[in-house]
Formats: C-alpha cells, sequence, structure tokens
C-alpha cells in the first residue's frame, strides 16, 4: 500500500509543525473573558436542566414529565460528561486559575475516576494516537477495528458486545486503565497496582449507583420506580450517545494505525500528522458540536487536546486548508455517514481477514500507516 504521507518530505513536517504551533500560540494569547464566560455558560445551563429534569420526575407519574424530566436529565448527563468534564479533565480551562474548574479538582458523572481516566486517555492515548501496542482506544482491547488485529473466534460476536458497550460505556472506560496483563504477569506489585484501581472504580461507582438508583427515587416516594427508570434511560441515553461520537471520532473508514517504530525520533510535525490521519470529524449544527462536547472536530482536538473546546470550530477551516495543501486527507462527514462506516467496519473486522492483509507497507515513510484502521 502507498503511505498517504510518503509525498512529504522533512521540511513539510516541520512546516506543518510550524504552522500548527503558531495556530495554538495565537488561541492560547487570545484566551481571556469571552472564553471563560462561555464555560460558566455551559456549567449553568447543565445545572439547570439537571435541576429541571429531576423537579420534573417528581411528577413522573404523568407521561408528559416523565418524559420531558427524561429527556432534560439525558441532556445534562451529556453536557457533563461531554463538554464539560471531558474538556475540564483535559486542562482545557486552567488558565482561568478557577479551583473549581479545573483539571486537578473537577470530578465528573460517570462511573471513571478522574485520575484513572486522565492517565489513561490524556497520556497513553494522546500520546500513542493509533499506534498499535501502544494504545489501548484501539478497539479498547476487546473490539478488532484494524486488520492488523489478529483475529480469533470471539470477535464474531463483536457486533453484540459493541452494541452492549455502547448501553454501559461508562464502565467500560472505567475499567480502560486497568493494565489486567501486568496483573496477572507482573506478579505481586501489579496484582497490588490493580487491585488499588478496581476499589477505587468501585467506590465511584457505588456513589454513582446511589445516587441515581436509590437517592433520587427514595426522594420520589411513590415514584420510585418511575424514576429510577428515567435515571437508568438518562444514563445509558449518555452511553450510547459518548460511544458513537467517540468512536465516529476513531474508528470510520480512513483513519489509521501505525507502526510502533515509527515513535522513534518522531518530530513535532510528524506527530502532529499522526494525530490528523488517526482521526475523523463529524459535521453539523452549533448544537451538534456543542453536544458533542466538541469532540466531533476529533482532529483539531487531537491536534490541541488542552486548547478550549469553544475555539474548535473556528481553527478547523485553518486547519483544513493547511492539510489541504500538503495533499493530506482530512476526513470529516455528517453523522450518518461516520456511523454506517464504523458500524461496517465492526462488522467487516468480525470476520477474518477483513481486507487488510496485516502487513506494514514496503514504502518507508513519517508517520508509516499499516492501512486503514
Amino acid at each position: 500500500m502507498t503511505s498517504s504521507t510518503a509525498h512529504l518530505t522533512a521540511a513539510d513536517y516541520d512546516e506543518i509543525g510550524r504552522e500548527l504551533d503558531a495556530i495554538r500560540a495565537e488561541v492560547q494569547e487570545s484566551l481571556g473573558a469571552a472564553d471563560a464566560a462561555y464555560i460558566h455558560k455551559v456549567i449553568k445551563l447543565q445545572r439547570s436542566l439537571e435541576v429541571g429534569g429531576r423537579a420534573m420526575l417528581f411528577a413522573s407519574f404523568l407521561p408528559p414529565a416523565w418524559i420531558a424530566g427524561t429527556v432534560a436529565l439525558s441532556a445534562a448527563k451529556i453536557l457533563e460528561n461531554m463538554e464539560i468534564g471531558h474538556n475540564v479533565l483535559h486542562g482545557q480551562w486552567d488558565w482561568m486559575r478557577d479551583p473549581k474548574i479545573h483539571s486537578t479538582t473537577w470530578e465528573w458523572d460517570t462511573a471513571s475516576p478522574s485520575d484513572q481516566w486522565k492517565h489513561g486517555h490524556n497520556f497513553l492515548h494522546h500520546t500513542y494516537t493509533n499506534v498499535l501496542g501502544k494504545d489501548r482506544d484501539i478497539g479498547y482491547t476487546i473490539l478488532r477495528v484494524s486488520p492488523e488485529q489478529p483475529w480469533n473466534p470471539a470477535y464474531l460476536a463483536q457486533p453484540v458486545y459493541n452494541a452492549l458497550l455502547a448501553m454501559f460505556f461508562e464502565y467500560g472506560i472505567a475499567l480502560y486503565d486497568v493494565d489486567i496483563p501486568k496483573a496477572f504477569e507482573g506478579g505481586a506489585a501489579g496484582r497490588a497496582e490493580a487491585w488499588g484501581q478496581l476499589k477505587a472504580i468501585g467506590r465511584k461507582v457505588r456513589k454513582q449507583v446511589l445516587k441515581d438508583y436509590v437517592a433520587f427515587p427514595l426522594l420520589a416516594g411513590p415514584n420510585f420506580l418511575p424514576v429510577l427508570l428515567a435515571n437508568f434511560t438518562a444514563n445509558v441515553t449518555r452511553n450510547v450517545w459518548s460511544h458513537t461520537i467517540i468512536f465516529c471520532g476513531h474508528f470510520p473508514d480512513g483513519t489509521e494505525v501505525f507502526t510502533e517504530d515509527l515513535l522513534d525520533g518522531e518530530t513535532r510535525g510528524q506527530w502532529y500528522v499522526r494525530q490528523l490521519l488517526g482521526s475523523a470529524n463529524i459535521s453539523g449544527s452549533p448544537l451538534f458540536h456543542l453536544m458533542s462536547g466538541n469532540l466531533s472536530h476529533q482532529i483539531e482536538h487531537h491536534l490541541f487536546p488542552d486548547l478550549p473546546s469553544n475555539r474548535y470550530a473556528t481553527i478547523a477551516p485553518r486547519v483544513r486548508a493547511l492539510f489541504d495543501k500538503y495533499d493530506l486527507p482530512y476526513n470529516s462527514a455528517p453523522l450518518a455517514h461516520q456511523i454506517g462506516s464504523t458500524w461496517r467496519k465492526i462488522l467487516r473486522l468480525s470476520l477474518p481477514g477483513g481486507g487488510g492483509g496485516g502487513s506494514a507497507p514496503k514504502t518507508p515513510s513519517r508517520p508509516r500507516p499499516l492501512t486503514p484502521a
């Protein structure tokens, strides 16, 4: 296979790195009151939706109140998880020096302890994006999303357990940073580390379960069961939405995976290009971008994971123009297209082969893609 980067020279990579660093610096220097007002407004909206939704659910014996309350609570959980929690924990708002909206103090409404998530996501995933053997986001260790992943019969069922993963995505993500192989192979120290992580997850899950499935239903008195069902529905809705946005940003056709050896001597420009080739955008309206946590701008997020998410839409045209200039693919399509592409891949790769060939390209170039993931 011919690499999509074979035409790039060392000077091209250096210039790409310089231009993207300039965009980063320009955004950082312009951050100010309008950006701070944005995140405060989103947090206020999220809390209003949650309070309003939970209040309506106290009248959940009335079907319209149950529907309205569940929709409001679902929207609140999506906003808290996507546009607020994910981005605050990336350090996007640390520049404000607000101790209440800071990556070191924020704890979000999901099963993952924030410290474990930051290690598995911010460090491992964003450093080693789509590098086989380094990035556990490639299939989340349970799915085959690249032909280079050796096939085994368990993958025949992956369309089924991917659907289940979508429904309970927060729990799959919670276990993401637990290195199970290390627990078995690392002796007592490895087991102790894994056990400590699992206990922290257990404490977080217990807190979430008590809040959504015990405390609020009990407060509703005779409406215990409708409120419990509404909370469950809101959590599943949030999980399926998060799964959809994240999978469509990482696994549709056209995204690429890479060999571990390219990390040796990787330059800033080469790292930027790897982020581009391993990510995909989802086009849509401003409301859609907000509800996706602006992860619909997954390419810009991977290029600049610590820049505030409200800036991605404004820099996206400049990023795309830069990569067009260097004849590099900028993967962007509507949600329906990216969903179809992602699920077709999951179905295709549940079978042996999957159309990949499974070998690295003969042409040495950097970054060196194997085949589309």
